[in-house]
């Protein structure tokens, strides 16, 4: 079953205006959900909103958002006030500029989305954008409101589509500088640890599989999940063995260890 859009609106560039449809390119729906359950009486217990002072349950319609400016003292917002700061772009992906594809570093890539033309009539309008990107090597920088707030977007061609990235906020990304600097070591490794290194590289290389990341801790709870189900008792999982906190060799010996245990056929 194809994903629902979750979002429709327009592609602009310029004078150039097409209607275009936003679907996430990644989902959560197979991930195992809990929810928190009374032991005793196997309801379920809900979360509730009560006042900080008084302790009773809030309205829904009595719940605003609010700016503290001193304590206990809040500037009220409501939700007509703060949609409207982001009004333009809350329909509208506007490209303001364009930057090469690949300058943008990847902490700065937050949520991926399949952008396409909503209708036949858009389809030539986007495609003229989308391939003008494509032979340029140039991704599309535009705002847009999406969950609740107004982010930067990048846009890059990908096939017949685009993907839309949404981006992090300035101050959400860190530099790395002052942790990286704890890494940085003047002293080159030997020439024979690099070569052992680079070859052990080579033996654990194989061809990307998006099976690599596959989420094993799911799997296991999905088996559980069915065990219960029928009312087997599910085995405890052995938790791997922790090293020694003083197990530390020679570099030289555990590559030679590590090349040594490659070599080995392994069993079954």
């Amino acid at each position: 079953m194809a994903p629902r859009v979750f979002w429709k609106g327009y592609l602009k560039l310029s004078l150039v205006t097409c209607r275009v449809a936003l679907v996430p390119a990644i989902s959560e729906n197979e991930r195992v959900r809990f929810h928190n359950i009374n032991r005793k009486t196997k309801n379920r217990v809900l979360n509730q909103y009560v006042d900080s002072v008084s302790g009773k349950p809030v309205d829904e319609d009595d719940q605003v958002k609010g700016y503290e400016r001193g304590e206990n003292d809040y500037v009220l917002f409501e939700d007509e006030e703060i949609a409207d700061v982001g009004l333009e772009s809350t329909r509208t992906i506007d490209i303001e500029t364009f930057v090469p594809a690949n300058s943008i570093g990847w902490i700065w890539y937050d949520r991926p989305h399949f952008l396409t033309p909503d209708d036949a009539v858009s389809e030539e309008a986007f495609g003229v954008i989308r391939d003008a990107m494509d032979k340029t090597g140039k991704g599309g920088i535009a705002r847009l409101v999406m969950y609740r707030r107004e982010r930067a977007v990048l846009l890059l061609p990908k096939d017949k589509g685009m993907v839309l990235w949404t981006l992090r906020y300035g101050d959400e990304v860190r530099d790395a500088d002052p942790y990286f600097k704890l890494a940085d070591t003047s002293e080159k490794p030997e020439a024979k640890a690099a070569t052992m290194m680079k070859s052990l590289i080579g033996k654990y290389t194989k061809p990307w599989d998006p099976e690599m990341a596959d989420d094993p801790v799911q799997d296991k709870l999905h088996e559980i999940i069915a065990a219960k189900k029928k009312g087997r008792k599910t085995a405890k999982v052995k938790k791997p063995e922790q090293p020694a906190e003083s197990n530390v060799i020679n570099i030289m010996d555990a590559l030679r260890n590590s090349l040594a245990a490659e070599r080995k056929p392994k069993k079954g």
